[in-house]
């Protein structure tokens, strides 16, 4: 009885495998023709229009617009961010008013030791 058991189990394997492969074959040419059937001439240009339908999730920049840099923090916006912590600022007001971000003014305060440890 176990080795039925056994060689029904294989037998099964070996046809969840051959449907896992023309399962894959299928999709595969599937989404071959997806560009063309949407009206695009290649899968870049389908690329691009599936990342625009996305909310410009991930969406490739226009040509010529550069990446945002990121912001150089220099001794002077480190100490304009004690100044505004010392003033009673809240981490975002400070982010905002010296043009650099959350975390880093949070880094900052940190370095400056004024933050609490965590218990």
């Amino acid at each position: 009885m176990l080795t039925n058991k056994i060689k029904r189990l294989a037998a099964t394997r070996l046809k969840v495998a051959r449907l896992e492969k023309a399962i894959a074959a299928e999709r595969g040419r599937e989404l071959g023709k997806l560009p063309a059937r949407y009206g695009f001439t290649g899968v870049g240009e389908f690329l691009a229009g599936v990342r625009a339908a996305a909310g410009g999730r991930g969406a490739a920049k226009p040509r010529g617009q550069k990446r945002r840099k990121r912001a150089v923090i220099t001794e002077a916006k480190r100490a304009r961010v004690l100044r505004l912590v010392k003033a009673g600022k809240t981490g975002n007001q400070i982010a905002e008013a010296v043009g650099i971000s959350l975390p880093s003014v949070n880094a900052i305060k940190k370095k400056a030791g004024l933050t609490k440890a965590r218990k």
